[in-house]
């Protein structure tokens, strides 16, 4: 028996590297405010597992081809269609989720854990599951590595980067497909409802204390993994759901972030006045 068996660990290894890639993602979508964005792909996710399973075949690589799709879609009609952003994100979101349904109303007889698919089952977690993770975690790192020049300009202005002789519309685009990665590898972790909560809440959680971009990234990444070890150990300890307890553990750091970052407010207030 390898240490990989044991499926504690698995479940661990698996949240801490969708954890630390979130992160840094978590810190774009709160800074551009693409929340809704996120959903979004969440949302059409149904759609990719539902013919993953059809057909037979991973459903993380069923929730990627949907996602990838979403993004595509959404870039191409955003450049021709003179839509409101939102319109367009709230048609594509539960358009993906209503299609996502009625194809599993043709097939009755389908066994699928609605339970899982919404709040996720790291428990459930393979080997095969921690490889993919890890991988598509690593590309996804190397390509924020790459990009992250870029995403910084055109997100504090997207004329400043087209003057930098960037291309603006081609790095959101790719933002979206990096997005797309990470919740296909989200996804079986804390399900298609909380996703998004994966992604903001480090980052809002770590904006309190950050001086930089990087600084703010990382500690995200961070804070992600504290939540995940944290969720873990309550759902074990109290016997709740894994994914749910993962969120409100998170939850629980930003409500803490809060209460420091106003007493270290006041303390430094009283001090200065006392000078």
């Amino acid at each position: 028996m390898t240490l990989f068996d044991d499926f504690l660990i698995r479940s661990l290894i698996a949240g801490i590297g969708v954890a630390l890639i979130a992160g840094p993602m978590g810190c774009f979508v709160v800074w551009r405010r693409l929340a809704y964005f996120g959903e979004t792909i969440a949302h059409s996710a149904l759609l990719g597992i539902t013919v993953a399973v059809v057909f037979s075949f991973n459903f993380m690589l069923g929730v990627l081809i949907s996602s990838i799709a979403v993004v595509v879609v959404m870039y191409y009609i955003d450049r021709s269609e003179n839509l409101p952003t939102e319109t367009l994100l709230g048609l594509l979101a539960h358009g993906g989720l209503a299609i996502g349904l009625v194809v599993l109303s043709f097939f009755p007889n389908m066994r699928m854990d609605l339970e899982a698919l919404l709040f996720g089952d790291i428990l459930a977690v393979s080997k095969t599951d921690l490889v993919v993770i890890w991988i598509g975690g690593g590309v996804v790192f190397a390509s924020l590595l790459f990009l992250w020049r870029q995403l910084l300009t055109s997100t504090v202005s997207e004329d400043l980067a087209k003057v930098a002789g960037m291309r603006p519309d081609l790095t959101n685009l790719c933002f979206g497909l990096l997005m797309a990665i990470v919740i296909a590898g989200a996804v079986k972790i804390v399900g298609i409802l909380l996703i998004v909560a994966l992604l903001i809440i480090p980052a809002a959680t770590a904006r309190k204390f950050a001086i930089s971009p990087e600084i703010m990234a990382a500690l995200a990444g961070l804070i992600g993994v504290v939540g995940v070890i944290g969720g873990l150990g309550s759902s074990l300890y109290w016997d709740t759901p894994a994914g749910p307890s993962m969120v409100v553990t998170l939850m629980i750091l930003f409500a803490l972030s809060r209460v420091l970052k106003i007493s270290y407010g006041t303390t430094e207030k009283s001090a200065t006045r006392n000078k």
